[in-house]
């Protein structure tokens, strides 16, 4: 997924460098790049975000008790 908002952000800096003036070339980088990408990987992110926020599961008892070897 990276892969693609790195291509993205790609063109929209050539598109940006084009631009008649710097003004227009920041907007353009703004509005047709971080903003959308910025979108597109939190929403696509949600996810992640939500198995992280899921709280684990209790840990396993350990096998032999105590590890004191069999009770007399």
């Amino acid at each position: 997924m990276y892969i693609v908002a790195i291509g993205w952000l790609w063109v929209v800096l050539m598109m940006a460098l084009t631009e008649a003036s710097v003004t227009a070339g920041v907007l353009t980088f703004l509005f047709y790049g971080l903003f959308p990408l910025a979108l597109f990987l939190w929403l696509f992110g949600t996810p992640a975000r939500r198995r992280g926020q899921r709280p684990s599961p209790p840990p396993l008892p350990e096998e032999g008790g105590d590890g004191g070897g069999a009770q007399p």
